[in-house]
């Protein structure tokens, strides 16, 4: 009995191993690695494809319409009339540094495996083709520096009339680029364009990867102060990290109330229109920063947006990477999370703007609540989010009776002059009738 056992566990194991499935799990078993080396592999990885359950309400805001940067998009029809733009600025940018491409190419030879491994869902032509990819990330990152140089530099080698690089070009094309360079599937790692900076300048006191970061916050920035925002990964993460700058005093207060925030749960407060109804009033904060809200003495402070045509593609592109990329936070998904409270209707997007906090630049303030409402979709707010404590002060003091009866009593009679005079006038009245009555019922004697 014992041998028959034997023979047929032997023919089971001959079966299963014609399996190729089974074959395939016991090789990927061999390969397995420990649980620190398995984290080193996803701590690289910063550049993710979306996928199409994200992209259900807005596919078009995910995608480059005018230039690929990296391999998710390359090679695409629409994109194709950028490649030669991207080889042209390649020559402009190698005549101009003096040094030659070979040095570039071992340059960036040294790291390519924390290049390829930026990328999330690289496909296996791109792991095999190391030239090929070498090539493009050398192709797209000369012309993304080159591009980003338009905000600080004349570079007088270009012909006056260039496409791209005059400021013919500054003016009708670059915001196109620029909209593209915020596509989280669109991204080349920062590491491409500080090793460009440091082959270029061959500067031992340079600091790339503060050049870099500066170069890339002037980029959006007309301003002169460029704080120090931390390592960063591409440049949508230095977008991202630039409208959260606050002042330091600010950041230590929202990391002390983030633990009393956790306990708060996910709070759902009114919309601006019923806010402002029982007494609670708008300003404008002091900073652009999306962190900068705050609620004190019944007075909700938001941080100044204006919203165009690139709003609604730019969010939804900052929520993606916060949502993929473990460790990135959730600060802009928590502000577009409680946009969306304080805006169910024009009538909010109205409000808001007389408090000086929206600038519409897309047209009827229906579009700008049907933008935010839409960004929203699907989103949550994080328990430790420090917003929640800002959700949980609203609701605590709308709460409260005498602040809705206040406030009924000063939008009733307090709104415009004439109401003000009208109710003094009634309690003058009222006053007089009551002395009137006393008089009558106690006459003087």
């Amino acid at each position: 009995m014992e041998v028959d056992r034997c023979v047929e566990v032997e023919e089971g194991l001959k079966k299963m191993k014609e399996m190729n499935w089974v074959i395939e799990v016991i090789g990927e078993l061999e390969k397995t690695t420990d649980s620190a080396t398995e984290m080193r592999q996803w701590s690289k990885r910063s550049i993710y494809k979306i996928p199409d359950c994200t992209k259900i309400h807005s596919k078009r805001s995910y995608k480059p319409l005018t230039i690929s940067f990296g391999p998710y998009h390359h090679g695409e029809q629409l994109l194709m009339p950028m490649e030669d733009h991207k080889l042209r600025a390649l020559l402009h940018f190698l005549k101009r540094s003096r040094k030659p491409l070979q040095l570039y190419v071992a340059s960036l030879m040294d790291v390519i495996d924390d290049l390829k491994g930026s990328y999330d869902s690289l496909e296996e032509k791109w792991k095999l083709d190391t030239d090929g990819f070498l090539k493009m990330m050398i192709l797209d990152g000369s012309f993304m520096l080159e591009a980003l140089r338009t905000a600080t530099h004349t570079m007088g080698d270009y012909a006056p009339n260039d496409p791209i690089f005059s400021g013919h070009g500054q003016l009708y094309f670059m915001p196109y680029i620029k909209r593209d360079m915020l596509m989280l599937e669109n991204q080349l790692p920062i590491l491409v364009l500080e090793k460009l900076v440091e082959v270029e300048n061959d500067d031992q006191n340079l600091k790339a990867d503060e050049f870099i970061l500066r170069l890339i916050m002037q980029f959006w920035s007309s301003g002169s102060h460029y704080p120090r925002i931390g390592k960063c990964v591409h440049v949508l993460d230095v977008y991202r990290k630039s409208l959260l700058l606050e002042e330091p005093h600010k950041r230590t207060r929202l990391r002390n109330t983030v633990a009393y925030a956790a306990d708060a749960g996910d709070e759902i407060i009114r919309s601006a229109t019923e806010l402002h109804d029982a007494g609670i009033r708008f300003k404008k904060s002091k900073s652009s920063s999306l962190r900068d809200i705050s609620f004190r003495g019944g007075v909700l402070r938001l941080p100044f947006i204006m919203v165009d045509d690139t709003t609604e593609p730019m969010f939804l592109n900052l929520m993606a990477f916060e949502r993929f990329h473990v460790g990135a936070g959730n600060d802009v998904t928590s502000y577009i999370f409680l946009m969306d409270n304080l805006i169910d209707s024009a009538r909010d997007v109205a409000l808001l703007h007389s408090k000086d906090i929206i600038q519409n630049a897309i047209g009827s303030d229906e579009a700008v609540a049907k933008l935010f409402n839409t960004l929203s979709k699907e989103v949550a707010l994080d328990p430790a989010s420090s917003l929640n404590l800002v959700h949980q002060k609203v609701n605590d003091y709308c709460k409260k009776r005498w602040n809705e009866w206040r406030a009924n009593l000063i939008h009733t009679y307090f709104r415009n002059p004439w109401a003000s005079l009208s109710l003094v006038a009634a309690i003058a009245l009222f006053g007089l009738t009551i002395v009137q009555t006393w008089f009558a019922v106690h006459p003087v004697q």
